[in-house]
């Protein structure tokens, strides 16, 4: 079954059909947790705060946080933060949330921002959600987004993903020639896809 999804960090009427397309593939019986993760424009000092809520609350209801997972992120690694400084009412995880309630209203979530785009802080959040949630039953959704008319530039990185070429794709996505957005995000899924073996 699905592990992980990359989803447009904004939907909007242009990508709406894509995005029910992707999450009709899921089965949500899979899954208990779901993971949430996207990039913040801003540098702060908590390099991958994650939101203090006891739930989060869309026009569709409420659904709780695992507050367990949650502080096993912030034991596992000195960078996790539970700390609300990037957590705001126009973050993608309200959108996402809205289409999984959708489907189930029997689930638990999980906000992880990546307030720095240093590529070390980067591959660290890869490799914790990687090792904590590798026996998880957890879905992985990872915010970000391509132009649709890019798509030289999308071609581009899906060869140095499937060459598995990271330092490359790091360096791409990092000069902002891409014109990804969220690439903070999409590197950190693409190291844990790369790290499960998932067929990407």
């Amino acid at each position: 079954h699905i592990r992980l999804l990359f989803v447009p960090e904004e939907i909007n009427d242009d990508n709406f059909e894509r995005a029910c397309d992707v999450y009709g593939r899921l089965d949500m019986s899979n899954y208990d947790t779901v993971v949430i993760v996207e990039s913040y424009d801003e540098k702060l000092d908590k390099k991958l705060p994650m939101a203090s809520n006891s739930f989060f609350e869309t026009p569709l209801g409420k659904v709780p946080v695992n507050d367990y997972m949650r502080n096993e992120f912030c034991d596992e690694d000195d960078d996790f933060f539970i700390h609300d400084e990037a957590f705001t009412k126009d973050i993608s995880l309200f959108q996402q949330l809205m289409f999984l309630q959708t489907l189930s209203d029997d689930f638990k979530a999980l906000s992880v921002q990546i307030a720095d785009p240093d590529p070390a802080i980067v591959k660290e959040i890869g490799y914790v959600l990687e090792e904590v949630l590798a026996s998880r039953s957890t879905l992985l959704i990872y915010c970000c987004e391509v132009d649709n008319d890019r798509k030289k530039e999308f071609k581009r990185v899906v060869q140095m993903v499937e060459d598995k070429n990271q330092s490359g794709l790091m360096n791409y996505l990092n000069s902002g020639d891409s014109c990804i957005k969220g690439t903070t995000a999409f590197i950190a899924g693409i190291i844990v896809a790369k790290k499960w073996g998932l067929d990407l």
